[in-house]
């Protein structure tokens, strides 16, 4: 089994399918289907079977992507503790970052970092707060940002704090919220969910006037930008939205209601030079203490 074979199971089993693997592999799919037989040959079992929704793996064939999973990693690894060696800041940095910050942050912090290290590659993963967090903890990525709770036993570093608003296009009063009609958004963070709704319910006996529920906090904001209700939003998605009114949410005891982004990474990791150049680059501009 070599290092193709690796690439080969992994995208196939992401895929499910021969067409797409060989088209992402730039080989054809007569090579894949060969190859995939020559493994069958080697290890003595069936490794996938085709059905009528795509290509299935038996479950020695998803023992063998785990392996092959697990070789790429290792390898990986290896080859940036040999790009390391040389002591300079150069190799492959890989960030796993949460959409918002992806979108409103990071692009302008990346530029200044490359022009900095030039000799740095960088890659990018977005998704989820729970995605990042668990992208590094399986490895995927150096360095992870993300907003909300956390529990990670490793390093980690506080970059920001951010309020949260009530924000609609024209001012209006508290009193008349369970009146007026509200644009719910996808809150990926059940502690910050929960924080919301109790707020709610503390000070108000009818339920929200839902009347718009969107995927991302961005197409929200749009919608508020044309009048069309209000919402609960973090003070970040509000940076180019100066004409909005908005409302600081504060808790029951007057304390502000916030929403923390987070740098976390391993401990290990800091022995690559890429990952202790961008975590220090991080630290310098996000300074909290």
């Amino acid at each position: 089994m070599e290092e193709k074979d690796w690439y080969l199971l992994k995208m196939l089993y992401k895929e499910k399918n021969i067409t797409k693997t060989a088209e992402h592999l730039y080989i054809s799919q007569p090579a894949l289907t060969y190859r995939i037989q020559q493994l069958e040959k080697e290890f003595g079992i069936r490794i996938v079977s085709r059905g009528k929704k795509g290509v299935e793996f038996t479950s020695q064939g998803e023992l063998l992507v785990v392996y092959a999973e697990k070789m790429l990693l290792e390898l990986l690894r290896v080859k940036e503790m040999i790009q390391n060696m040389n002591d300079r800041v150069e190799g492959t940095l890989r960030i796993g970052v949460n959409s918002s910050f992806m979108r409103y942050r990071l692009p302008k912090l990346l530029k200044e970092f490359a022009n900095l290290y030039p000799n740095v590659e960088i890659n990018v993963k977005s998704g989820w707060s729970s995605e990042v967090i668990n992208s590094v903890y399986k490895e995927e990525v150096h360095v992870g940002i993300f907003r909300g709770d956390h529990h990670w036993q490793e390093q980690a570093f506080l970059l920001s704090k951010e309020p949260f608003y009530i924000a609609s296009r024209d001012p209006i009063d508290l009193e008349d919220l369970p009146n007026l009609p509200r644009i719910n958004y996808k809150i990926t963070d059940y502690n910050l969910r929960h924080i919301i709704e109790k707020w709610w319910h503390q000070r108000f006996t009818k339920p929200s006037l839902i009347t718009m529920e969107v995927d991302s906090v961005e197409t929200c904001v749009e919608l508020i930008r044309n009048g069309l209700g209000f919402a609960f939003v973090p003070g970040i998605s509000l940076q180019d939205q100066d004409t909005l009114s908005t409302i600081h949410l504060y808790s029951r005891d007057g304390q502000p209601i916030i929403r923390e982004t987070w740098m976390i990474y391993r401990d290990a990791t800091l022995d690559l030079s890429v990952v202790k150049a961008f975590v220090d680059f991080m630290k310098s501009r996000f300074n909290t203490t």
